[in-house]
């Protein structure tokens, strides 16, 4: 079998967790195995390396952030590398420009373009374990571009995807998907298996098992995916097409995601080409829109409030103040003070009175309801940070938590 495997920060923190995951690698290796391994930077070093960025410049480009963030992953390989060797097996590490992984030029954001597969088939030939720096891309001139946080796990699906391997697995330091974090929902349980558009919903929503680009992008070539835990040998969650038994219940998760902002553009024109003039701001600047709310209208204007992530606030604020003569309004404001909670499910299409389940979950611990937003899969709600702990575990409990042995029936946990 033609195998990708990737392992995240957290499991390769230090030298004991690189030896145990060297291990973990060459047993595959011995069983036949052909493997690429995708790595991320140790522990905390991205963020270690960008701390040190801002010592320096606080203003710095981010070409040079990614020349300088990028260092993490390789620094993992190598590491990688030497500890196989130690265990007598043979490996090599390469960069994205020794492979050929071709970005775009979006420093800080860049989308993979193609990938040059020559390099890597011909070390699969000498029989080496092939380490892969993740995260990072080459550009048309030639320059270091990074993919975004958290894009290591796009790396593996994209090689996966060109290499037609067997199967693509993501070591995390959880076991699987849950079906709420687990940290916070104490009855929270994992998925022997979830859909790609359920699981792509999850990472949308704050789930941060798997990037939501990945999972796009194993959908898109079917990719065979799994995720499972680094430190111990439990079978994880598989991702796939369709599971079935899904159907039949609810929801298959509860999503939580605290890094976003609230913007309100209050007293615009009420005409056609506003929401045009507001969003093509930000879409020059590459930033995601989600939750969108236009109000009816009075006096001849309306109100459009919209949610971003809250790394983008600043900039977004900007862009568009700038232009307040031109697009013409009375006010501008934001709420960095807000969080998201989205239930996920593919039987919310076929199950009618989910939102009102919803709702009264939120009721019965005293949340409101700031913003909502609908699709056929997923119910997102916008509420006041302080309050996401316990609107998460009542909503877990009111879909999931009281209805265990359904699921268990239904073949899914």
């Amino acid at each position: 079998m033609l195998i990708v495997q990737k392992f995240g920060g957290s499991s390769i923190a230090n030298a004991e967790r690189i030896i145990n995951v060297a291990k973990r690698i060459t047993e595959s290796f011995a069983k036949g195995n052909k493997l690429v391994v995708v790595l991320s930077a140790q522990g905390d070093t991205t963020d270690e390396l960008t701390d040190k960025a801002r010592e320096i410049n606080t203003k710095a480009s981010k070409r040079e952030l990614d020349m300088l963030l990028t260092t993490g992953e390789q620094q993992s390989v190598a590491l990688m590398a030497l500890a196989i060797h130690k265990l007598g097996y043979p490996a090599i590490s390469l960069t994205a420009g020794q492979i050929g992984i071709h970005a775009t030029s979006s420093y800080g954001n860049a989308r993979i373009k193609n990938i040059d597969t020559s390099r890597i088939l011909s070390e699969l030939d000498r029989n080496n374990i092939v380490l892969v720096a993740g995260f990072q891309g080459i550009n048309r001139y030639g320059d270091i571009t990074t993919l975004g946080r958290g894009a290591s796990d796009t790396t593996a699906a994209a090689l996966a995807a060109v290499l037609h391997a067997d199967l693509c697995e993501i070591y995390t330091d959880v076991p699987g998907v849950f079906t709420a974090d687990p940290r916070i929902v104490k009855n929270a349980v994992k998925l022997n298996a979830i859909s790609y558009d359920e699981m792509l919903e999850l990472a949308s929503g704050g789930v941060q098992v798997l990037h939501n680009r990945s999972v796009e992008m194993a959908k898109r070539y079917k990719v065979k995916f799994v995720v499972r835990s680094s430190f111990t040998h439990e079978e994880g969650t598989l991702i796939k097409e369709e599971v079935k038994g899904m159907e039949k219940l609810y929801v298959s998760g509860v999503a939580v995601d605290d890094k976003i902002a609230r913007i309100s553009v209050v007293g615009v024109e009420d005409r056609p080409g506003i929401a045009f003039q507001i969003f093509s701001l930000l879409a020059k600047e590459k930033i995601s829109v989600d939750i969108i709310l236009q109000s009816i209208g009075r006096n001849a204007t309306k109100d459009i409030s919209f949610t971003i992530h809250i790394d983008d606030l600043k900039v977004a604020m900007e862009v568009i103040e700038a232009r307040k003569e031109v697009i013409g309004f009375d006010m501008l404001s934001y709420d960095d003070d807000v969080a998201k909670l989205s239930v996920i499910g593919a039987g919310m299409a076929s199950n009618p009175g989910v939102a009102s389940m919803l709702f009264e979950a939120l009721y019965n611990c005293g949340v409101n309801i700031n913003m909502i937003s609908t699709s056929e899969i997923k119910i997102s709600v916008l509420i006041e940070k302080k309050y996401i702990n316990k609107a998460l575990e009542s909503v877990h409990d009111r879909f999931i938590g009281n209805h265990l042995e359904l699921y268990r029936e239904a073949g899914v946990i």
